[in-house]
């Protein structure tokens, strides 16, 4: 057997009459702060009927600057309402407004960082990727590639290739073998006569002493094309079916 090792790796409220001047209104006053409360636990969410926060931030400032003419003109004008209460209130309002603005900005970096790392991921068409799996298939004068992945450093790795009958037809061992990606190589042929070409399996047994290490085979697949999705994109490996771009072990 030839097994080499290649490498390692809200709706608009109306204003409140004018009361007399002798008193404020504390009911205004209340729907004041009611408002600003809401506005800040709605702030970048949706409502189930639909509307954007967009739509309920613009009806939310409407009714802020009726409510605070209609506190203005039921102050009492021997006791005014406190500048800097106006202008906590002012500022509250502002803050709601940058927030939903920055929220605003941030998705609009997100969708754009997501584009193009589907177009970076786009560049791996035709390459060969590494990933889980013990699948060697063999073609007529063609090397086969694939690797294995070990979480410790092994003492001894033993390489097996298995027939679609489960017999082992080619083998090899190697010692000292590092922790992490390691990668081999296949010349699909076995006591010097080339096997015939087909679907064959890969199992890596990896011990260090008389403790048993888990090797995770690890097969070679063509991208034939990235697909982006809600979770991020996805590779279409022909018949390996689709794989998550975070599934990749090593690239060939």
């Amino acid at each position: 057997m030839t097994i080499s090792s290649v490498s390692q790796t809200g709706n608009v409220a109306a204003a409140a009459a004018p009361k007399s001047a002798s008193s404020a209104s504390p009911s205004t006053s209340a729907s004041f702060d009611s408002l600003v409360a809401s506005l800040k636990g709605s702030t970048g969410t949706a409502s189930a009927s639909g509307t954007t926060a967009d739509g309920a931030q613009g009806e939310g400032e409407d009714r802020f600057l009726k409510l605070l003419v209609a506190q203005m003109n039921n102050q009492d004008p021997l006791s005014p309402m406190d500048n800097a209460q106006v202008t906590s209130q002012l500022a509250q309002i502002n803050t709601v407004k940058g927030i939903d603005k920055l929220n605003a900005t941030m998705q609009k970096m997100l969708d754009r960082s997501q584009s193009g790392g589907t177009t970076d991921a786009a560049s791996m068409v035709g390459r060969q990727v590494l990933v889980d799996g013990d699948k060697l298939e063999v073609k007529a004068g063609v090397p086969v590639k694939a690797g294995f992945d070990l979480p410790a450093q092994a003492g001894a790795v033993r390489i097996e290739v298995l027939d679609a009958k489960g017999a082992v037809v080619d083998s090899s061992v190697r010692s000292n073998v590092p922790p992490g990606l390691n990668l081999l190589e296949w010349n699909g042929a076995a006591g010097g006569k080339a096997l015939a070409a087909g679907n064959y399996t890969l199992r890596v047994t990896a011990t260090q002493g008389k403790t048993s290490i888990p090797a995770v085979p690890l097969t070679a697949a063509t991208v034939g094309a990235v697909v982006p999705g809600a979770n991020g994109q996805s590779l279409h490996l022909g018949a390996l079916g689709a794989r998550a771009l975070s599934d990749v072990r090593g690239y060939l």
